[in-house]
This record gives structure tokens, sequence and C-alpha cells, in this order.
């Protein structure tokens, strides 16, 4: 088989990253239709946070990295990967959108005897009916005669700094028997924690759909006792650390469920479920209970002001935290929108302070202000959000006037000050 070279299609929080690693072996293309992404990726910083300068840098200078928008720079490549965005519409449906371009652009440069590798989390069976056949339209060939296929599900933890792409063992699969070896030799030949070859691609698609889909549903199901614990006056807290010295009890925490993966990913499983015509119960019911933390959380927050005599309407709230988790940039999916939202109907003057918030991109994705350093006002209530680091040491009760509320969604402050949490 030829030399290995390799473009990355999507230069995101996914696709960046992997990129980066896959050019410390091979000769690496990272491709996005961003211009000013990729300009700012050639000028050494990723806006995202995931790929340090220092490291992003090197690559480009030792290691022959580039990124690029231009067709033509990818065409001499043999093993193309796709790690695009997978959303849900408005109605949480599917959107494919992004994968169908992306095949698209694979169909325009793919050759005889390539690979091509998708990422994106999907439901299973989407890669080989609905973006294999894209490919193959555009490009005149065929799969498994002209050209290979194959799925590696992204685990790109966003933020951590410590399970990085190659700390953490990777899923891979292909489209025939050889082809799986060499996806996963190439895979394994950068990913340190190993990698695990599956059967199939359905079955790698069905892996990665159902870990986020797990880990929502035991969120929900912590946030539910969450709330029949503050009707009984129990610390679900106290409760969770109490169950938690049996051996075999899981860690999970009351929270809000947001982001690109674990709000997202259940949709996906659950649209494939009805589509063979089973309507899965668990998996939404789920869903339902997670979406409705941020309402959940600003109504516990009002009642709490009117308990204390706390005027609400035109009080000034504060609001600590927008993205969707700690210590990152990012804000896809954040569930802090919806407490902002539910509290707008109070008709309340609500403050957003994140420092690791772009604002620009919080107004153009919500339409909402967002402020990188706090105002010099004192608040009748403060929500703690989300538990950046930035955020430690921080004098909340400074902020607050006499009368007020404090409302803990992460369980990070001192209880003493705290009026409610989850």
């Amino acid at each position: 088989m030829k030399e290995t070279k390799i473009c990355v299609i999507g230069l995101g929080y996914v696709g960046l990253p992997l990129a980066r690693l896959f050019s410390t072996k091979y000769p690496t293309v990272g491709f996005d239709m961003s211009q000013a992404r990729v300009d700012a990726l050639m000028s050494g910083h990723d806006a995202t946070l995931e790929v340090a300068d220092d490291l992003l840098q090197d690559a480009i200078k030792n290691h022959g990295f580039k990124c690029t928008c231009k067709l033509e720079d990818i065409k001499d490549c043999n093993f193309y990967v796709v790690a695009v965005p997978t959303p849900v519409d408005n109605d949480n449906n599917p959107d494919l959108t992004p994968l169908v371009g992306a095949s698209t652009t694979v169909g325009k440069v793919i050759s005889k005897g390539d690979v091509v590798v998708y990422e994106s989390t999907v439901y299973p069976g989407v890669t080989e009916d609905e973006c294999i056949p894209v490919v193959e339209k555009v490009s005149g060939l065929k799969m498994n005669v002209d050209f290979y296929g194959g799925y590696s599900p992204e685990r790109i933890n966003p933020g951590d700094k410590l399970h990085t792409v190659e700390h953490i063992k990777k899923v891979t699969s292909g489209s025939t028997p050889e082809i799986g070896k060499y996806i996963n030799e190439v895979y394994s030949s950068v990913i340190t924690a190993g990698t695990h070859l599956a059967p199939t691609i359905k079955v790698a698609e069905a892996a990665k759909v159902i870990e986020n889909s797990q880990r929502d549903i035991n969120i929900a199901f912590v946030n539910e006792l969450s709330k029949i614990f503050n009707k009984m006056g129990i610390d679900t807290l106290d409760v969770l650390e109490a169950a938690g010295t049996k051996w075999n009890f899981l860690p999970f925490r009351p929270g809000l469920v947001g982001g690109h993966c674990i709000g997202v990913d259940p949709y996906y499983l659950a649209q494939c479920a009805k589509r063979y015509g089973y309507n899965p119960e668990i998996i939404l019911a789920g869903r339902r209970m997670n979406d409705g933390m941020g309402e959940y959380v600003a109504t516990e927050t009002i009642k709490l002001m009117l308990k204390k005599g706390i005027q609400v309407l035109n009080s000034d709230i504060l609001i600590l935290g927008f993205t969707f988790k700690e210590n990152c940039p990012d804000v896809r999916n954040t569930k802090v929108i919806d407490i902002y939202k539910a509290l707008k109907e109070y008709n309340l003057n609500i403050t957003v302070y994140d420092p690791w918030a772009n604002p620009a991109i919080v107004k153009h994705e919500y339409g909402i202000e967002v402020v990188n350093e706090l105002p010099k006002q004192q608040f009748d209530a403060c929500i703690a959000a989300v538990a950046h680091k930035k955020f430690e040491g921080l004098d909340v009760l400074g902020l607050l006037k006499e009368h007020h509320v404090v409302y803990d969604v992460k369980c990070t402050l001192n209880r003493k000050m705290v009026d409610g949490r989850l």
C-alpha cells in the first residue's frame, strides 16, 4: 500500500487535535470551509484552545502540517477523515447537512484505493447508507471496489487537558476486514491509549451513540433524585456521598446536560430506534428530564427570592458561567441559555459573566450579551451555573446585596452561603 497521506476534514474541537496528532507521524493536511479558521490556525493559534499554541506551531514548522480551504491541496491525500458536527434541528431531529457536505467534498477528491473514515457521531447505518452513497455519486467510484470506508467515533472531551485524544482508547472499524485492520493500524500508531477494532462499521457507530446516551440517562436519574430530595428537605450531595461508599455505586452528579455530545446523541439513537418501529421510552424520558433542568433552576431561584421577600420584578440577577462545561470556551448547546430564557419571563435584569466565552459568538448564536469582566454593581441573586476554575476564590457575597439568593448548580460554593442547589 502506498504511503499514507492524511486529510482531516473539519478543524473544530475534534478534527484539529486529531490532525495535529496525525501530523507527528504522517503527512497531514487539515481542511475547513472557513477561511478565517484556516488563517488563524496557520498563524499558530487555536481559538478553541484544544491545541496549545506551541504544539500547533511545532506541527506547522517541524512536521509540515498545513490547513487549507482549497480542494486542490487535498487531492493527493489517500486517507480522508471526516470530523464535522452532527447537530439536531429545532425539533431535535438529526441534521446530517454537515456530513452530506463533507461527503460531497470527499467525493470531489477521492481516488481509487483511497480510504474515507468518519468520526462524526451518528446512529448506526449513517456511514454506509447516507454518507458513502454521496461519495459514490460525486466521485463515480464504488465502495469496496474503488475505495474503502471506515468509522472511528471521536472521543474528544473539550477542555480536558488530561484525557487528550492520544490518551483515550479509540474504536475503529472498516468496510472490509482487511481495511479495518489498516485503519486500526493507522490510528494505533498515534493513539498511545490503544485501539479496539470493532467487527463492523455499524457496531462502531452504535458503540459511540450509546456511550453518551448512557451518561445522559444516568445524569437524568440523579437530576430527578435532586428534585425529589429538594421537596423532602434533604441535601442531594449528602445522599450521593453516602451512597457512594458502596463499591459499585456510580458517581454521577445532578446538573445541566448540554454540549455537542451528551445533549445531542440520545436523539440520534432515538431517531434510529423509531425507524425500526421501536419507541425508546427511557432514552427520551432522560432527555426530557435533562432538557428541563435549566427552567427548573430558574424557577427554584425565583421561589427562593419570593420566600425571602425580595422584589422579583426588575431585580438584578448574576449568572456565573455560560459555556456548556467548565474551563473551555465551547458554548454549543449550552443549557445555561435555558436558565436565562426562563428568568427573562419574569422581567429581570440579567448579567451573564463568563471569562471563557466569546461574547461575539454568544451574541451570534444566542442573541444575548455575555461579559468577560464583572460589572461593578450588586445583585439580588446569583446563579453559579458553570464551575470554571477562574471562579475559585471569587467573593460571591461581595457581589450581592444584603438580602439576596445564591443558587449553586454545580455544588462548588460554600454551603453556608448557598440558599439552594441541585
